[in-house]
């Protein structure tokens, strides 16, 4: 996390104080936090009060799933929620209890589009929802992110991200990391890369920092490939240091594709060029996850791989991404 500053109102960083605290050390809040304390996303920041449903509203029915849900989901009264809290209800049931939740939320994403907004409540549960351990759990929460903001999964949600990418202004910051959670979702990917590699080598170290959440979120062999290039090569210890988070724990890389990873993290314990920060960051991505611990004993971490790489062995057991079942 960098350095914090003066917040530009008291009140407001006060109020945020407990909700910092508790997730400075999570991984994909972490990225949140960081541009919180830059002061870059005062939109995510407002405290947006979750107005009351309209009696209009209410009258719209949440589609039901085939099979009944257990008995503290109560689909009868969701469905008589608006849209918005529809969907934030939802969204913290599959926190804490992934089935049947995740089969609603996808059952109604497309008649939620259009009727959902970015708001400070939804903002909190989808931070939450990415550091779930489900992988299902951390799509529900994106796909969800994406309706927010009215981005179909269509080339036309790629360029207006690229525009707001390229238009300097904070918007750019999330429009990255939306990006890469496009491409995960097979909406151009190459193109989502190839915005996100570029911008990952940019002076500006807070659009890197955002170019290294977004490729996290794309989740593809080029992401992973270009997260090991930057853990080793970028200037800035804190890009350094959440490009191994990427690879380890963050966005929505899976636990087999993060096992690519590892034969080029052993090939970095040999780089004499590392200083010892960066090489103290590539033993703890390779701890984190193959579970092993060798501390920076290259030796004994290719003797212990030799013996536990039945998946590089097997790519077809592999998968490429994040499934929606």
């Amino acid at each position: 996390m960098p350095p914090r500053v003066k917040a530009q109102n008291p009140r407001r960083w006060l109020s945020y104080l407990p909700a910092v605290a508790v997730l400075a050390f999570l991984s994909t809040i972490a990225g949140f936090c960081a541009a919180r304390f830059h002061g870059a996303f005062t939109k995510w920041l407002k405290i947006y009060p979750v107005a009351a449903a309209d009696a209009e509203q209410r009258t719209s029915e949440l589609v039901s799933a085939s099979q009944p849900g257990p008995k503290d989901i109560n689909t009868e009264e969701i469905s008589h929620l608006a849209p918005q809290q529809q969907a934030e209800r939802l969204l913290e049931l599959a926190i804490q209890q992934p089935d049947p939740s995740l089969s609603l939320i996808h059952r109604n994403l497309t008649f939620w589009r259009g009727h959902l907004e970015d708001s400070d409540r939804l903002f909190h549960l989808v931070m939450e929802a990415l550091n779930s351990n489900d992988p299902r759990v951390r799509v529900a929460a994106v796909e969800i992110d994406l309706a927010a903001n009215n981005l179909m999964k269509a080339p036309e949600s790629v360029q207006k991200l690229r525009r707001q990418i390229q238009s300097g202004s904070d918007e750019r910051y999330m429009a990255l990391w939306r990006l890469g959670a496009l491409g995960n979702r097979g909406v151009e990917p190459f193109e989502s890369f190839r915005t996100l590699k570029l911008y990952a080598q940019s002076r500006n170290q807070e659009v890197r920092f955002w170019a290294v959440e977004g490729l996290a979120m794309l989740g593809n062999r080029e992401s992973i490939d270009a997260l090991l290039d930057i853990l080793a090569r970028d200037p800035a210890a804190q890009i350094r240091q959440r490009a191994a988070n990427a690879l380890s724990r963050s966005g929505l890389i899976t636990g087999e594709q993060r096992l690519t990873a590892v034969p080029q993290l052993l090939n970095l314990l040999d780089d004499d060029s590392l200083d010892a920060a960066t090489q103290s960051l590539v033993c703890s991505t390779l701890e984190a996850i193959t579970g092993a611990s060798f501390g920076k004993n290259a030796a004994a971490w290719r003797d212990w791989w030799a013996h536990h790489d039945s998946r590089e062995k097997h790519p077809a057991r592999r998968n490429t991404g994040l499934s929606l079942a």
